[in-house]
């Protein structure tokens, strides 16, 4: 056997140096032309080469002079008018604990009712009536009188009087409610009322946003279908297109107010519309229309009621508990000359609303950022939807009126709840750059270079 297994492994080795020495048999060949591809040619049509920051530049230069130095003046004013506010409502927080006149108020509710539920609407009427008519003086001049000194309003004092006392006692109305509910939630939850009171706070939100444009904004402004014409249908289209469920246009007549231009689209649960000033159709072209409606329409169709109310929301919740610690540090060493000790004594709202006014003041650039990033979202989406980037350019233009267009990197990221002018007008012409042979941008407007 072991013969027999040497010769076995011998054959096996043979058979290998055999087969490693043999020819293999050439395989069959065939010839293969080669000849060289052409050479690939720009089209005869294509468009010179397109700096997007010279035509942003270009853009931004139409608007100079004295037009430019009073855009820059009111929204620079603005930064001051942020701090002024914030101090104004401090004061008037300081007045109303340290004169008792709150405590006052309250115990006025308790004579009225043993009802503690009942005593919460009593005292947050009296509170919101005073304290509007404290603010009164800076709220004049900071809507009526400042807005004429810029040319920004049409109205004379008594039309802009009557329009105040409607958002008056709509917001009287608005408050008692969601201050009743809070209170209550107070008393209900105790040491966690901040975390309930912030997730009811959200709830209000979202239902104002459902209720404002059907109900509210037609006490001030009259809604009317936008007249059958060549615009109407563009936006109709393009309102399918993107799956907006509406079938009408309406127009309102905001040039009663000022000149400011403006459109959107909103409601939900089968009130959704698309709503436009008439200011947009007097002062723009049918291009500038199409790309401002088109920004309204990514706002819509990103879901961005709700992606905001989520970061806002989320914004509530610190905003509360900071409210709840601060409640808690502050009543310790004044509430026995606020009369005030315990965070369920309506008394104690001038407190909140302290903490409330510096919480918000110190998280200006965090709500500004969340608007601002969503601005920006529905910017891009509104060029690609309606493929306007000269007429965007030309309607922020137009907004220059009362935005500073041209802001430092520290300004926009602190102040502008609105991407700048400089960085929308950017945004458009580098998609146009991305987009110079496509033959509705080729047969469209020439940005200036």
């Amino acid at each position: 056997m072991r013969l027999a297994w040497a010769a076995f492994v011998a054959a096996l080795f043979l058979s290998f140096a055999a087969a490693a020495q043999a020819t293999p048999a050439p395989s069959p060949t065939s010839t293969v032309a080669v000849a060289p591809l052409p050479a690939v040619q720009a089209p005869a049509t294509a468009q010179p080469k397109f700096d997007v920051l010279k035509a942003t530049n270009a853009y931004l230069a139409t608007v100079k002079g004295q037009a430019r130095a009073n855009s820059d003046a009111y929204f620079e004013g603005g930064y001051f008018l942020i701090l002024v506010d914030a101090i104004y409502a401090l004061i008037v927080a300081g007045i109303l604990l340290w004169t008792r006149t709150s405590a006052a108020i309250r115990n006025y509710a308790q004579s009225k009712t043993r009802s503690r539920f009942w005593q919460a609407p009593i005292y947050i009427i009296a509170y919101f009536v005073l304290t509007t008519v404290m603010t009164f003086p800076l709220t004049v001049y900071e809507n009526f009188f400042r807005e004429h000194a810029y040319g920004l309003s049409n109205q004379n004092f008594p039309q802009w009087f009557g329009e105040f006392a409607i958002d008056f006692g709509v917001s009287l109305l608005a408050i008692t409610i969601i201050g009743t509910v809070i209170y209550a939630i107070i008393r209900a939850t105790k040491q966690y009322w901040w975390l309930w009171g912030a997730g009811a706070m959200i709830v209000f939100l979202f239902i104002g946003s459902v209720v404002q444009p059907v109900f509210i904004s037609p006490l001030t402004n009259h809604y009317y279908p936008l007249p059958e014409s060549p615009i109407k249908e563009q936006i109709l289209s393009l309102a399918r297109s993107e799956g907006i469920p509406v079938t009408n246009v309406y127009e309102f007549d905001a040039s009663k107010q000022s000149k400011r231009i403006s459109a959107n689209v909103s409601g939900a649960f089968g009130t959704t519309r698309i709503s436009m000033t008439d200011n947009l159709l007097i002062r723009s072209t049918p291009r500038e229309v199409k790309a401002v409606l088109g920004h309204e329409m990514g706002h819509y169709v990103l879901d961005h009621n709700a992606i905001g109310l989520t970061w806002i929301g989320l914004l509530f919740f610190v905003g509360f508990a900071f409210a709840a610690w601060g409640f808690r540090r502050l009543t310790a060493i004044f509430g026995g000359n606020w009369d005030v000790r315990t965070v369920d004594d309506p008394a104690g709202l001038p407190v909140l609303m302290a903490l409330a006014t510096i919480f918000f003041f110190f998280a200006t650039p965090v709500q500004n950022t969340i608007t601002r990033t969503l601005e920006q979202q529905a910017d891009m989406f509104g060029v690609n939807a309606a493929r306007e980037p000269d007429g965007f350019a030309t309607a922020i233009l137009k907004l220059s009126e009362y935005r500073k267009l041209d802001p430092s990197p520290w300004e926009e990221f602190i102040f502008y709840d609105h991407p700048s002018g400089r960085t929308r007008i950017n945004t458009v012409m580098r998609w146009k750059a991305e987009h110079l042979n496509d033959p509705d941008i080729k047969a469209g407007p020439v940005s200036p270079q």
